[in-house]
């Protein structure tokens, strides 16, 4: 009869944890299940920098993967960045850390094709032009605005 006590005591904690587990795992499917897609959804990102160096969606027509900065931002833009740098280019950059002027023109590039592309993004193409002109007055401006810029592209979808 202990043996029996004991083997009931010892399971019955072994099924109330299959039970719970069962239950998570039926919430969990049914809330799933309200939603479309996966879990973790495969658009998240489709607006940064990264997601547009890419290429894993076709380019805006406005705004072709070989157009140069100074040619689409103005001749501010050409006074502070190399003459041919590209849009794609740009948008790839990966020295931004400690360059305030990096981070702002590879934001503001991820900025300008989700403006184009992504209905409901916070700002125009014309906003973010202007914006990226302004933002190259001082490096506190532009890490400003790169940062601002970011942060749209970050909550787009």
């Amino acid at each position: 009869m202990e043996m029996e006590m004991g083997r009931s005591a010892y399971s019955c904690p072994r099924v109330s944890r299959l039970v719970l587990l069962f239950l998570c795992w039926f919430a969990a499917a049914m809330e799933a299940e309200a939603r479309p897609g996966f879990l973790y959804t495969t658009t998240r990102g489709r607006c940064t920098p990264q997601f547009w160096s890419s290429r894993k969606e076709p380019w805006p027509r406005m705004v072709p993967q070989g157009s140069t900065v100074s040619k689409v931002f103005g001749s501010r833009a050409f006074e502070r960045y190399r003459y041919d740098l590209t849009l794609l280019e740009a948008a790839a950059r990966n020295d931004d850390g400690d360059n305030a002027f990096a981070g702002l023109v590879k934001q503001s590039t991820a900025a300008l094709l989700n403006s184009y592309a992504r209905d409901g993004f916070p700002y125009t193409a014309w906003e973010v032009k202007t914006l990226l002109i302004q933002g190259l007055v001082s490096e506190k401006a532009a890490s400003f605005q790169a940062q601002r810029f970011s942060e749209a592209n970050q909550a787009c979808n």
